[in-house]
């Protein structure tokens, strides 16, 4: 039976990767993942734990790892990290097709602003997000095989990642 790609969503927080990747696996009927929940569940620590307690490299590890078993038709949201890493990325598309859902700053700082669950943005200033938002875009224009516009409805760009999803593995 041939294998399936995996489709990888890359973006910064807010952008919709978790909601609109987990509705198009539910229409397809594949396999989602939310790579830093994962992660969580996994190592039984927060992300902020996890950098202070074992460094960003390791948890760069853990997420290769972990993108190394999901090839097979997954649709996997990856951490707003992810993807800087040209040498992560080049690995990522080599399991599947990467798709930078590009969002504007101001689509996903509304999303994210108030949420306690994220931290970096709940502790970090508008202005420290948006010079964030800015490096972040660089390395997902330069490292994503797709894009998508992601200041819509989760509705409608799961419609979008799902034709890419279908284009890419051959289904109607």
């Amino acid at each position: 039976m041939k294998k399936s790609k995996s489709i990888y969503l890359c973006g910064f927080m807010g952008s919709g990767k978790s909601s609109a990747g987990k509705i198009a696996a539910e229409k397809i009927g594949t396999p989602f993942l939310d790579l830093d929940s994962y992660i969580v569940e996994k190592e039984k620590r927060t992300i902020p734990e996890i950098f202070a307690e074992s460094g960003e490299g390791y948890f760069r590890e853990l997420e290769i790892a972990a993108i190394s078993r999901m090839t097979d038709g997954y649709i996997i949201a990856l951490g707003g990290g992810a993807m800087i890493n040209r040498k992560n990325a080049a690995m990522i598309n080599e399991y599947g097709v990467s798709v930078f859902i590009d969002a504007e700053f101001e689509t996903c700082y509304g999303r994210i602003k108030n949420d306690p669950n994220r931290p970096l943005a709940f502790k970090s200033s508008k202005k420290t997000l948006e010079k964030l938002y800015a490096d972040r875009k660089k390395s997902y224009v330069n490292n994503a095989v797709r894009t998508v516009n992601g200041n819509t409805d989760v509705v409608s760009l799961a419609e979008r990642i799902i034709a890419i999803y279908r284009e890419v593995n051959g289904a109607e």
